[in-house]
């Protein structure tokens, strides 16, 4: 059987893999860690551990987090602070990763995706009801209203 000491080097290296494969957040971890047969001071100590060694970094995690989602997946700003809040990430945070988006590219990205969807919508007849469609499914990826029309979503 496992001394204390073998067990927490165990899981602490675990968890060191798990951080080192991608950037994770605290959230992330102590969801990781429910499982543990660890005590709570053992894993509030792992956790500290983890953050010393900065395997744990929770402004990387939000600035990875807010560009990755924005250039690969392609959502807008308000989806992904409500990612970052449901990990959560501190307000302060989720405002500095916020502003590492490259506006420009993110309106492109906008602009991309209306062209797509209009594309996708063609045989729609009714204006009104293909533009709305448009507009629901770009709010449903998180980008607000006034950069869908400042993007020119309007049928000409």
């Amino acid at each position: 059987m496992f001394g204390d000491s073998d067990f927490f080097l165990s899981e602490k290296f675990k968890l060191e893999s798990f951080c080192a494969y991608q950037d994770r957040c605290i959230f992330d971890v102590k969801k990781k860690l429910k499982a543990s047969l660890l005590s709570e001071e053992k894993k509030d100590q792992l956790i500290a551990e983890l953050i010393q060694d900065k395997f744990i970094d929770d402004e990387r995690f939000a600035l990875s987090f807010a560009q990755g989602k924005q250039r690969i997946k392609k959502w807008g700003i308000s989806k992904i602070k409500a990612g970052l809040r449901a990990k959560q990430i501190s307000a302060v945070l989720i405002d500095k990763a916020l502003k590492t988006i490259d506006k420009s590219v993110y309106l492109e990205d906008l602009t991309q995706l209306i062209e797509k969807k209009k594309r996708l919508l063609s045989a729609e007849k009714e204006s009104y009801k293909k533009e709305a469609k448009i507009i629901r499914y770009l709010l449903s990826k998180g980008y607000q209203l006034e950069d869908i029309f400042k993007c020119g979503i309007r049928e000409d």
